[in-house]
Parts: structure tokens; C-alpha cells; sequence
């Protein structure tokens, strides 16, 4: 009886282990997949800039974010060294349509200068470019929430939320709109389960 039980228990660990190795391997295989680009449109950004990219790092690590393209809007502060001591790709002129056009991945993620992305970004973007073609924001953070009526009468930010889309329709778009937020602003999007810290207004 205890060899017949040993044995069960090597099946099920074996079988636990092949499916966690499988499992392993669809994630890497997604991931390659996906490869985002990070576009960030600034203007006199240094230290918020400095916070978003410091939650992504993570998605560097796994290989989610393939780069990051900080499209300026003229700074005259230090954005452009921030920018660069990262590894980031400043675009210094052409606006957010430019850094669309130089993006090599086929997702893009626009984010605000001050944004932060919480745990378990990661998967649930991999997860949604995986099987989706419809753009995409993120949940605001519990501490971050707003009042709906204090949202309605200061006026909302289309790109409060992030925005995952693909490059194509991103750059359809872009012909039309001069900015991140203008490109953001009334697309029907999923709501992702992982959570956004909205920047501050300024």
C-alpha cells in the first residue's frame, strides 16, 4: 500500500510539474509575442518621468517591454537626461506621431509622465494582447480613485488610465491626433484587472 501510494504521488508530482513547465513556456512564448512599446509624451517631466519609468522595470526584466520612446514636447528642464541615463529613445520633435512611427513593437502602451503600474501588470497585458485586438486601460488604484461627480466637474483625462493598443490602429489614429491624450480620448476600451496610480494633475 505505501509503494502503491509513493507512487501516486511521484505521478501527480511529475504531472504537476510537466503542467507548470507547460504552463512556463506558453507565458514565455506569450510574452515574446508581445514585446511592447512604452511611448511617454513629456513636457518638463524630469521626476515624474523618473517614477514611471521606475515601474516598468519589471516588465524590462521579463521582456515585456521591448523600449521605452519619450516623445517631448519641448522641456526645458532635465526630461531629456532622465530620459537617456534609462535607455530610453527621445524624440525631440514630430510629437507622439512620431514616436508611433519609430515604435518597433506591434503594442504599444501609452502612459502619463507620473503613472504607475502595480503588480501583476504584466500577465494581464500579455493576457489581453494574447487574445485581443481592442485597446485597453488599466484600474485605477484603490488610493488613486476619484469621486465620479469630482471626475465630472474637473474634467477627466483620457490617459489617466494608461492605454494598451495596437500600433496599427495607434497610428491610424494619430494622423488626426497631435497628442497621446487626443489619440486616448473617446476609444471603447477593456478595462484590465491591474491597477494604475494615476499621476497627479499638474
Amino acid at each position: 500500500m505505501k509503494i502503491i501510494l509513493f507512487h501516486l504521488m511521484e505521478q501527480s508530482k511529475n504531472i504537476l510539474m510537466g503542467r507548470r513547465e507547460n504552463w512556463r513556456c506558453a507565458r514565455l512564448s506569450a510574452i515574446r509575442l508581445t514585446m511592447l512599446s512604452v511611448l511617454i509624451q513629456t513636457l518638463n517631466d524630469e521626476e515624474r518621468l523618473a517614477r514611471t519609468l521606475a515601474s516598468l522595470i519589471g516588465g524590462a526584466v521579463e521582456g515585456v517591454v521591448r523600449e521605452v520612446i519619450v516623445c517631448d514636447n519641448g522641456s526645458t528642464d532635465q526630461t531629456h537626461r532622465v530620459a537617456e541615463h534609462a535607455g530610453c529613445l527621445y524624440v525631440a520633435s514630430g510629437g507622439i506621431a512620431a514616436g508611433i512611427r519609430q515604435a518597433k513593437g506591434d503594442w504599444l502602451l501609452l502612459l502619463e509622465p507620473g503613472a504607475r503600474l502595480g503588480e501583476g501588470w504584466i500577465d494581464e497585458v500579455v493576457a489581453h494582447t494574447a487574445r485581443q485586438t481592442m485597446p485597453a486601460r488599466f484600474s485605477r488604484a484603490r488610493g488613486s480613485r476619484v469621486p465620479f461627480l469630482s471626475r465630472v466637474l474637473s474634467g477627466s483625462r483620457a490617459l489617466a488610465e494608461g492605454l494598451v493598443i495596437s500600433k496599427r490602429q495607434a497610428a491610424a489614429l494619430s494622423k488626426n491626433a497631435r497628442s497621446a491624450e487626443a489619440i486616448a480620448r473617446g476609444l471603447a476600451t477593456k478595462k484590465l484587472d491591474a491597477e494604475i496610480w494615476v499621476a497627479p494633475a499638474k
